[in-house]
């Protein structure tokens, strides 16, 4: 089992870079091509919000020009940079996705993994909120799973990474009650994330949280008190996380763009490690 997990994608109006320096419909373009010619071929993607980067109209129907590429199905939760009934309108949706309450989610079952998208938009902020509805959502899913291997996606992260001004907008509402719903599900494999635009993983409530890199820019790595606001282009890059009963659950950090090789190892005759 094979999932590509994308986040950030920031899709702007035509001709409009994101902050005015970022080409994110190009980058997120060069992002699906890349997924697109992965083989083995992922089961699944999912995009951990910030699919757009005003929550436009004309945003989510060139995002969904561009996901009709993927051979594959398509799984999505919104960020803060997303409106929620403008996204519905725009694109179009794996029926796994769950859209009650109105509130973006998906509880897919794949192979032997069951996946939980959460909604964490809090409409008007920056940072996340996860309500009682949301929550019980949540816990619903992880009970009705049994015991099964679980990978919960959602775009605010629920800790601290020490980046302070993303800190100070990560997911603050229910992120307590997020952590002791977790803690009682000792199958949570992993809880994924985007919004930092950065590669971090940490220890979060008995499992392992971790967040993805963009496909577009990256959040300056800043971890010093008056750190500002500032981002990088550094390369672009998603996670790729594969599942087997043997191994479990690992996930790997794949560039978006293409450099030079591959090229044999060629040892050298004095080499250690060679063998007679």
């Amino acid at each position: 089992m094979l999932i590509a997990h994308l986040t950030d994608l920031h899709i702007r109006p035509r001709g409009k870079p994101a902050y005015r320096v970022s080409e994110t419909n190009a980058l997120t373009e060069r992002a699906i091509d890349a997924i697109a010619a992965l083989r083995p071929r992922p089961d699944l993607v999912v995009i951990t919000g910030d699919l757009t980067d005003c929550g436009l109209p004309e945003e989510y129907a060139l995002l969904e020009a561009m996901l009709r590429r993927l051979p594959m199905p398509v799984l999505l939760v919104p960020g803060n940079h997303d409106r929620r009934e403008t996204l519905l309108a725009g694109l179009s949706f794996d029926p796994r996705s769950l859209r009650e309450d109105g509130f973006v989610q998906f509880c897919a079952d794949l192979g032997p993994m069951r996946l939980i998208g959460l909604d964490t938009l809090l409409p008007g902020q920056s940072a996340g909120a996860l309500c009682g509805t949301r929550l019980a959502f949540l816990d619903k899913a992880l009970t009705e799973a049994q015991g099964r291997p679980v990978a919960i996606f959602m775009h605010h992260p629920p800790f601290d990474c020490g980046i302070r001004h993303m800190d100070a907008i990560r997911l603050l509402e229910g992120a307590e009650e997020f952590a002791a719903i977790v803690a009682r599900h000792p199958n949570v494999e992993r809880i994924l994330c985007g919004h930092h635009h950065r590669p971090i993983v940490t220890r979060f409530a008995g499992t392992l949280a971790q967040i993805a890199p963009s496909v577009t820019h990256q959040v300056t790595l800043d971890l010093t008190e008056e750190g500002a606001a500032t981002f990088h282009m550094e390369p672009p890059a998603y996670l790729l996380h594969s599942y087997d009963p043997v191994a479990g659950f690992v996930s790997h950090t794949a560039y978006v763009e293409r450099y030079p090789g591959p090229y044999p190892f060629v040892l050298d005759a004095d080499y250690p490690g060679a063998q007679a």
